[in-house]
């Protein structure tokens, strides 16, 4: 463990009171005794570092697997590769902190701050997120895999390739966030507000996006195969070059979306609407497809033709562009 000279020498170990900075020694003592607990060594003990103050330490590499963690200050910390798997960071504070391949795999963090920490890479398989604010953190290239999100902020978070897979999010913020190439296949998303995201070439086969906000986001090429985005918005969304083949868009409001060279094949479109969008040169909309959504004068149809759409007008064709 490096050396600080933030952190004085003349702390206890464990059961801070809230606020107090603990010193080198003393979590070297902490560090030492939970390595015991882990291994089920004499003498190991839980590392409680509930309330210490670890701002700006030196703690890359550290080894705190299921620690007691509720409502520790490691603002401006350097946990780079650090092990926070299974922890329980309630109340934590780790704004600015640097997470880089750390693993937070099976962590609970609830009213927990990580506000524009670094976690490129990082593993937080698993781990579950209740009220959680990460606005403007860095998580690209992290896996979320099977992760549990309700009521976290990631407004105008970095989540480039990240792994999404199987995560859960309700009523969830996303708004500004960066997904380009993110990986949410089979994914469930519900209540959130993706507003204005960033998420060209994701993938959301598979996945359940309900009642959610895709307002004005850019999802050029991305996929939604076999997805179900019953009642979402994606109102002036950049949907062009997307694929939608055998998705549910009933009810879905895509009224002024760009969905130039979209391909629908085999969508349902009940009640969908395409109110003002672009439909051009797009793929798969049978006369069933379109006479069961909702057009206007507005709509560019697949032909190249202004709505609304008639039955017999063979403007489901797609024209090329």
């Amino acid at each position: 463990m490096p050396d600080s000279p933030s952190m004085p020498e003349d702390c206890l170990a464990t059961s801070q009171p809230i606020g107090l900075r603990l010193g080198i020694a003393a979590l070297r003592s902490v560090l030492e005794a939970h390595g015991a607990w882990l291994e089920r060594r004499p003498g190991g003990r839980r590392a409680s570092l509930s309330g210490v103050v670890l701002a700006e330490a030196a703690l890359d590499g550290i080894n705190l697997e299921r620690a007691d963690l509720k409502a520790a200050n490691f603002i401006d910390a350097s946990m780079s590769g650090a092990n926070l798997s299974g922890a329980s960071l309630h109340f934590a504070d780790l704004s600015n902190a640097t997470l880089i391949e750390a693993d937070l795999s099976l962590a609970e963090s609830v009213d927990t701050k990580l506000d524009y920490a670094l976690l490129g890479g990082a593993n937080c398989s698993e781990a579950r997120f209740l009220r959680v604010s990460l606005r403007g953190a860095n998580l690209r290239e992290a896996r979320l895999l099977e992760a549990s999100m309700e009521n976290c902020d990631f407004a105008r978070a970095m989540l480039r390739q990240a792994q999404l897979l199987q995560a859960k999010a309700f009523d969830c913020n996303f708004a500004e966030a960066d997904l380009e190439g993110a990986n949410l296949y089979h994914s469930v998303f519900r209540h959130c507000k993706l507003s204005g995201i960033t998420a060209a070439g994701s993938n959301w086969a598979n996945a359940i996006v309900q009642n959610c906000e895709f307002r004005r986001a850019d999802l050029t090429s991305a996929r939604f195969d076999r997805a179900d985005l019953r009642q979402s918005s994606f109102w002036k969304a950049d949907l062009s070059n997307c694929t939608f083949q055998n998705t549910r868009l009933d009810g879905a409001d895509l009224e002024s979306a760009n969905l130039v060279r979209a391909r629908f094949h085999e969508a349902t479109t009940t009640s969908a609407s395409f109110r003002g969008a672009d439909l051009r040169a797009a793929q798969g909309l049978t006369p069933t497809q379109l006479g069961q959504a909702l057009t206007d004068r507005d709509t560019i149809l697949p032909d190249g033709s202004h709505g609304p759409f008639l039955r017999g007008s063979g403007a489901h064709r797609p024209c090329r562009i």
